[in-house]
């Protein structure tokens, strides 16, 4: 197990060895307490757009459906007339220069995969850059839009903000709240209380204090001929190799089992690299993964690849709480 998932483990299911680290959970916390306060108060260097500006982030580490949730966001600013734009950071893409515009044709090496899934789903104009603000202005530059997400990007105050959405998975909540190195915690908790909305996702309705979101899966995608097939097309029972290289993988896995299949897990690192040879399970079973991981296999997968679809599907009541937002924003 690798020291990453060790630490997870304890800060969500707690450890005691973790007071040791409350010395650099301070000086993390005064580190971080200190840009927030030099944000607020307008010192620095902030760039604002002259665009609306939504940040799509979280204050914990690991997965908590950042990206379904912003190509809904897209999707549903598309349905209205929108011109949407996304920054990224990019995260282990390798692009030539930078900020880089994702097209669809590019690999996930050059792109980053989260980014590249983002651009093949939506079409959706997009740069990635580590520094957020460098790709507004160039993606702005490069055409007229109506509206930015920021995929990530809460903790990155050089960039001004015109909405805050922060996602929380559900189940696992914010471990043992705590801050970096001694919990999952990028902020202190009571940063939420400045954001304009939580989501939870995986939350059976929404809580009080947020609203609620869920991930639905939709189809099985072929990786080499693109053929789509419903969620029936394997039998309840199916053994197949599940892959996940994300934030999360459990949920993924969880998923699968909630449709009735036998998942073997084969969990991987957050953004990890793969080839044919990594993924050459026994015995020979369908393998059926994230999209996410699917934008770095096509070029090698074998024809019993599959990934899985899904969809966010966010409350009613944030739904009409993101549309009242829109028209305070972009007056529609």
């Amino acid at each position: 197990m690798a020291i990453s998932d060790r630490l997870l483990r304890a800060w969500y299911r707690g450890h005691p060895l973790l007071a040791l680290l409350t010395p650099l959970e301070c000086l993390y916390r005064r580190v971080v307490e200190r840009k927030r306060a030099r944000f607020v108060a307008g010192e620095g260097e902030i760039y604002r757009a002259p665009v609306p500006l939504v940040v799509v982030g979280n204050i914990t580490v690991g997965g908590t459906g950042k990206t379904p949730l912003i190509l809904w966001l897209i999707e549903h600013c598309q349905s209205k007339g929108l011109r949407v734009g996304v920054v990224s950071r990019g995260y282990g893409a390798r692009p030539p220069h930078l900020p880089w515009r994702v097209t669809a044709q590019q690999s996930a090496d050059q792109a980053g995969d989260e980014p590249l899934l983002i651009v093949q789903r939506t079409g959706v104009p997009l740069m990635i850059d580590p520094d957020r603000s460098r790709a507004v202005k160039a993606l702005l530059d490069s055409e007229p839009l109506d509206l930015i997400l920021s995929d990530d990007g809460l903790q990155h105050y050089r960039l001004g903000r015109d909405l805050e959405l922060v996602l929380i998975d559900n189940a696992r909540g914010l471990g043992n709240g705590r801050c970096l190195p001694a919990g999952p915690l990028r902020e202190p908790v009571e940063r939420l209380q400045s954001v304009d909305a939580v989501l939870y996702n995986g939350a059976d309705s929404d809580p009080q204090a947020g609203f609620a979101f869920k991930l639905q899966p939709t189809a099985l995608i072929n990786l080499c001929s693109g053929e789509r097939q419903p969620l029936d097309y394997f039998p309840s029972g199916q053994a197949l190799h599940a892959v996940a290289g994300i934030g999360n993988p459990q949920r993924f896995f969880t998923t699968l089992e909630a449709l009735h299949w036998r998942p073997i897990a084969h969990a991987f690192a957050d953004h990890a690299p793969y080839s044919a040879e990594v993924l050459n399970f026994t015995p020979l079973l369908p393998v059926v993964m994230t999209e996410k991981d699917a934008v770095k296999c096509r070029d090698f997968a074998s024809p019993h690849w599959w990934y899985l679809a899904v969809d966010a599907v966010p409350s009613a009541a944030f739904v009409l709480w993101f549309d009242q937002q829109l028209q305070r924003l972009i007056h529609l």
